[in-house]
């Protein structure tokens, strides 16, 4: 099988992003200019097994809301360019992932339609310097760029980095799942419709 890949260079005025996605693995780089932010998606690296570098210089003296925001809209289109007509996936993964006290509950479907339920409350509106609702910006970027169906929904926790951390988790785990070739099925497009 061919392996799954993309890069994707974005320039805007507000951030320049150079962002390389393997789905089969590999190494991963990432350098956001937001610690936090670094932190996320090298956990959503590790646990989706997936090869991410992301090299990004945006508009940090303002606040991290393009930075995030504008990733969050290179990775789904790598997602959508690396996966191409989808042929053989499996399609959909969900996931109940803990971390300490919280838990998160995570669904995903490569429909290729756009939609985000998101039921994440956090008890405070930053984690260090970043500003926690930008986690549900990432979330709606990726799922428009990518085609993604995706449910997120806290069922427990207090700790606010610990929940943002286990949604990170638990969105790489639920898009290993997804983006698995299904043995069974590995020539077929995964709809009745025969597209996605």
């Amino acid at each position: 099988m061919a392996v799954r890949q993309a890069e994707i260079i974005r320039n805007t005025r507000e951030t320049q992003i150079k962002l390389s996605l393997t789905l089969e693995g590999g190494e991963s780089c990432i350098n956001t200019g937001c610690g936090f932010l670094d932190h996320m998606l090298e956990l959503f690296a590790g646990h989706s097994g997936f090869g991410l570098n992301v090299e990004c210089k945006g508009d940090t003296y303002v606040d991290y809301h393009h930075t995030v925001e504008d990733i969050g809209i290179a990775l789904g289109e790598a997602l959508r360019e690396a996966l191409g007509d989808k042929r053989g996936i499996i399609r959909y993964g969900n996931i109940i992932l803990p971390m300490d006290e919280a838990l998160m509950l995570v669904a995903v479907d490569i429909s290729g339609r756009a939609y985000l339920a998101y039921d994440v409350p956090l008890a405070s509106p930053k984690v260090g310097d970043f500003d926690t609702e930008l986690a549900e910006e990432f979330m709606q970027a990726l799922v428009r760029s990518g085609g993604l169906t995706l449910h997120c929904c806290k069922l427990a926790g207090h700790n606010t980095h610990h929940i943002i951390e286990a949604l990170f988790k638990a969105l790489g785990r639920v898009l290993k799942q997804a983006v698995a070739i299904d043995p069974l099925a590995a020539d077929k497009i995964p709809s009745t419709k025969g597209v996605i």
